[in-house]
């Protein structure tokens, strides 16, 4: 069995989230149970069917109350995955891990967060002064704050920088993906921005955030809300309404990478990162790029969809911009890419949302569905997974 392969042995069976808005009213264990509840009615299961959690180790849900509060009668398998949103599909791997092995039969991952009416994650300073999640501290900030690095914005634009001065990159050719993005947006009714596409003019004149790299437009929609994902067998998959397989998942844990940054590392215009785990998920696992229908890249900042692109193979160092330019990540281009919107145009829930919409593309019941799916590529930068009809 190749790195990152799992044999089809496990599948994603339900799906479900609340609603994504700007004040839930109520707790992120309501908004939890609530996701949780839909994806189980999605997939035919029920609460006693359940008997594994994952989450991540900074969602503030904790199990014993979220085990009480949804009911669930005996669980055998409990994790949390660390990285943030660059392990969103952290939460896949472990499932599927479990339910391969034979450690558990349903596993069921969430992600609630109120970003919005809660903690700011993206445009406070006060990032800094918190460790990473309630579970584990990061020496990280330490090293950052002192000269103004205080937000993830900053972090990642200090890389963004390094890459648009390597490449020739411009604040226009980041716009240019925005207007795609927020084109899909814009038909999406789960998304914040539904309706409201907007043209490259409208992101040239959106405010910097974090100058030359990255401006208002470019930066994802911090979000209340939930969503979770059932994951079982293939075995038992068959027997559910709408199963999708998960071909391959894996994660990159690179030396001298904190958090959001990449700062340390040899050539700061590369997520080495995505270079491993696009070796992991194609490579390793047998599969091509070419035969990806449809990509979700996890889009905190426009920046890093660009990086991301080259460093998973899709396109040349420095070639992301012209890709993107040709219409690429449009509904008929080489790679429809974010067709809910992504996390820029339809919400933040830490980029798990972005493999609820590649499970809607498989199963043809997507917003903006692209004809013919059969394989979607879920990227995070260091986890990823890869899921087929």
């Amino acid at each position: 069995m190749g790195r990152g392969r799992l044999s089809a042995a496990t599948s994603i069976v339900g799906i479900g989230q609340t609603e994504f808005s700007k004040a839930a009213g109520r707790s992120e264990t309501q908004l939890a149970s609530e996701a949780i509840v839909a994806a189980l009615a999605d997939a035919g299961l029920t609460i006693a069917d359940v008997d594994g959690l994952v989450s991540f180790t900074i969602d503030p849900v904790e199990e014993t109350e979220l085990t009480r509060s949804v009911g669930f009668q005996d669980l055998a398998w409990s994790s949390r995955v660390p990285y943030g949103g660059g392990g969103s599909q952290g939460v896949v791997l472990h499932a599927a891990a479990a339910v391969a092995s034979g450690v558990a039969d349903v596993v069921v991952c969430f992600r609630a967060i109120k970003a919005r009416s809660g903690v700011r994650r993206f445009g406070s300073a006060d990032v800094v002064n918190r460790p990473t999640s309630s579970h584990s501290g990061t020496t990280a900030a330490q090293w950052c704050s002192p000269f103004g690095v205080i937000t993830p914005a900053s972090w990642f634009s200090l890389n963004s920088a390094r890459y648009m001065h390597e490449f020739g990159v411009t604040s226009e050719d980041f716009g240019r993906a925005v207007v795609q993005l927020r084109a899909y947006a814009a038909t999406n009714p789960n998304a914040y921005f539904y309706g409201r596409p907007i043209t490259l003019e409208d992101h040239q004149a959106s405010r910097w955030i974090a100058e030359p790299a990255i401006r208002l437009f470019d930066c994802c929609q911090e979000t209340d809300g939930a969503v979770a994902l059932v994951i079982t067998s293939a075995a038992r998959a068959a027997h559910t309404p709408a199963p999708v397989g998960i071909a391959a998942a894996s994660g990159a844990a690179i030396f001298e990478e904190e958090v959001g940054s990449n700062h340390y590392r040899p050539d700061a215009t590369l997520l080495d990162s995505s270079v491993a785990l696009g070796r992991r998920l194609f490579d390793g696992a047998g599969i091509n790029r070419s035969e990806v229908d449809v990509a979700l890249i996890y889009d905190a900042f426009t920046p890093i969809l660009f990086m991301q692109l080259e460093s998973l193979g899709f396109c040349g160092r420095g070639e992301a911009k012209d890709f993107i330019a040709d219409g690429n990540l449009g509904p008929h281009g080489r790679l429809p890419c974010n067709t809910n919107g992504g996390l820029i145009g339809e919400g933040y829930i830490h980029g798990l949302n972005l493999t609820l919409e590649a499970v809607r593309q498989l199963r043809g019941s997507a917003v903006n569905q692209i004809d013919a799916v059969r394989t979607a590529l879920v990227s995070a930068s260091r986890t990823g997974v890869v899921l087929r009809a």
